[in-house]
């Protein structure tokens, strides 16, 4: 019998109350399915950072590594200033676990109800890979001459060939296993690049001088379509029909997948995983910690649930 050792870690808020819906789903499809799980529990946090100041203690992302995968809840605490554990703690496992790919399916379900007239869930079906390495969130830049009349700041977005190239290399097999012509929904698998090559002329050349080179050369049987990052979110709400695969960079695929939860009616159903193809990835459920419903017993677990399944 298959065994797999999940790491759990609830975070901040309401997330350990939805993990523990979670892990019960998790133990019932176990049973079912004929396989084990060996859970270890995480107290990684904004608690944990307010009594001991550790964000991630040394040794803590080794030891996250021996795990096949991690379950969490939520970050981000109400007394602990904003970008403290983002970047301490999501950042840097996402960073230092190569979790380069972000992966956000977007789909109706049936019977749930949808504010985007006359669709559903044939229409609002689709997946977001977001590039989640690179782009402005590497930290590069900086603040000269702070809280000065001639203060000067500047957020950098970098990418190299090697990332972008392994993102699409991504979306492109996801697309051949999982695009609506593979799962019967379609008559093409598509891959649409979102970018803004209008302006972002260095960047974004970048990924669509390599979106078409490989599309071209190891995935002639996919159809390549391009999107402004502008243009893609009014298509998200006008016509969802019109995407399969769409991929972009960390910044762009940030926006584009905070917009896609309303056709899908709202953050309660909606899951994403940061991933490491060759290995050790993380699933959470898209929305926050909301922490001013903490143990109020009002939130939906039903995303931390679609967490744990991506994760199986």
């Amino acid at each position: 019998m298959k065994t797999y050792k999940i790491g759990v870690m609830g975070g901040d808020g309401t997330g350990p109350e939805v993990t523990v819906e979670a892990v019960k789903v998790m133990d019932a499809a176990a049973a079912k399915f004929g396989f084990k799980v060996e859970q270890t529990e995480y107290d990684f946090g904004g608690e944990r950072y307010m009594k001991t100041g550790e964000i991630l203690p040394d040794g803590a992302v080794d030891e996250l590594k021996k795990q096949d995968a991690i379950l969490l809840g939520a970050i981000g605490h109400p007394d602990v200033k904003p970008g403290i554990l983002e970047k301490g703690l999501l950042l840097r496992m996402r960073f230092e676990m190569d979790q380069y790919i972000n992966l956000r399916p977007v789909r109706l379900f049936p019977g749930v109800e949808t504010p985007i007239k006359d669709k559903g869930p044939k229409e609002i079906d689709y997946v977001v890979v977001r590039e989640n390495s690179g782009d402005i969130y590497t930290g590069s830049g900086g603040i000269m001459m702070k809280d000065t009349p001639h203060e000067v700041a500047t957020q950098t977005a970098v990418y190299t060939r090697f990332q972008v190239d392994r993102a699409l290399k991504y979306a492109f097999e996801y697309a051949r296993k999982h695009g609506k012509k593979a799962r019967g929904v379609g008559e093409e698998n598509t891959v649409g690049l979102v970018g803004k090559t209008n302006v972002l002329t260095f960047v974004y050349d970048l990924w669509e001088r390599a979106f078409h080179e490989m599309g071209k050369k190891d995935y002639p049987d996919i159809r390549r379509d391009y999107y402004h990052v502008d243009a893609t979110c009014m298509w998200m709400v006008k016509s969802p029909e019109w995407f399969d695969v769409l991929v972009t960079g960390n910044l762009f695929g940030d926006i584009i997948t905070d917009l896609a939860p309303t056709p899908q009616a709202g953050m309660a159903i909606v899951a994403c995983g940061n991933i490491t193809p060759e290995g050790f990835s993380m699933f959470k459920p898209f929305g926050g910690s909301v922490p001013k419903y903490t143990a109020m017993g009002v939130i939906n677990p039903l995303a931390t649930n679609c967490a744990m399944q991506m994760m199986l």
